[in-house]
């Protein structure tokens, strides 16, 4: 199972980006998709996340800027992050709670991460 994300990149203040991570290879089903964060020298910290019928949950410091949103087909989840801050610049890195195919056993994985910048 991989997780491949892309969308990062750099941005002013106000600025807008959409960041997307597909989930691929031997996947029975998803359970949550989400996005968490790493600024240096913080802590890895939640973002957005997801679960397949649709329940969303965000961090305070992110409601009614960011939108996250999950084509279940495609197994990508989305992050549109919109009115970003200087305090949004981190690596953001896709999370799927999934259970693979033959195994029939629930894992936990990690995308790669993705740089967003956000300059004031």
């Amino acid at each position: 199972v991989q997780l491949v994300e892309s969308g990062g990149g750099s941005v002013q203040a106000g600025g807008s980006l959409r960041l997307s991570c597909a989930a691929s290879g031997s996947i029975f089903s998803i359970n949550f998709m989400g996005w968490y964060r790493q600024a240096p020298g913080e802590k890895r910290e939640l973002v957005a996340i997801t679960t397949s019928g649709g329940s969303t949950n965000y961090a305070d410091s992110v409601k009614g800027r960011f939108t996250i949103s999950r084509d279940n087909a495609k197994n990508t989840v989305y992050l549109q992050m919109n009115s970003l801050k200087p305090e949004d610049t981190a690596v953001y890195y896709c999370n799927a709670d999934l259970i693979v195919s033959g195994i029939f056993k629930k894992y936990v994985y990690w995308g790669q991460g993705t740089q967003v910048t956000v300059s004031s």
